[in-house]
């Protein structure tokens, strides 16, 4: 009983509320991208788009009326995109479409993105090969993707080929062998350094 007490009374640091801000933030500049990318494919209304978004990320973003229909409205501001009232099954319902300053400024976005996503994969190798030694021509790093390429993805109507499939789940479970030596040969550096220094802190105490 006091145990959970105790838990529930942890108080939240100033980085953790910080960090979950900076991500709330992050995340509607996401959204609002994607909104961009779904009405470049077709005219929809706030609904459609918020399940298109979950739908697409698997449930990572659950948008909300009240997350998703302020940005429609920025936008809609910008003359990025543009509503119109239609009536659907008895109700007022507004459909939004991209304009071309909203495909232009999209485009220039994505171009943007792509390079970070570049720089970010350029960083792994570097860290590979500077910390852990590894060569990324030999054990390629993971790559990121563009955080918008789901939504840029057209539907497919197959499924992936097993084979590919099995590659790829091979290439992970190297990387993840390869990984684990690393790291049991970081764990094994760090125990030796701190008996060491543990070592030589009780001769100082004794000299």
């Amino acid at each position: 009983m006091n145990t959970i007490q105790s838990e529930r009374q942890v108080p939240v640091t100033n980085e953790e509320k910080t960090t979950a801000n900076w991500m709330k933030e992050a995340q509607k500049g996401y959204i609002r991208v994607a909104v961009l990318i779904l009405l470049s494919k077709k005219p929809s209304h706030g609904y459609e788009i918020m399940k298109e978004i979950k739908a697409k990320t698997g449930g990572f973003w659950t948008p909300t009326a009240g997350g998703v229909y302020p940005i429609l409205r920025d936008l809609e501001k910008a003359k990025y995109i543009q509503g119109e009232w239609q009536v659907q099954n008895n109700r007022k319902i507004k459909n939004y479409k991209i304009t071309e300053s909203g495909t232009q400024i999209l485009k220039h976005t994505l171009i943007k993105q792509n390079e970070i996503a570049n720089n970010i994969n350029a960083l792994f190798e570097e860290f590979s090969r500077t910390v852990l030694n590894v060569e990324p021509t030999v054990f390629p790093t993971p790559a990121m993707s563009p955080p918008f390429s789901v939504f840029l993805e057209e539907e497919k109507g197959k499924p992936q080929d097993p084979k590919s499939l099995e590659q790829q789940r091979k290439q992970i479970q190297h990387m993840i062998q390869t990984m684990q030596e690393k790291l049991k040969i970081i764990n094994q550096a760090i125990t030796e350094s701190k008996r060491k220094n543990k070592d030589n802190s009780a001769t100082e105490k004794t000299a």
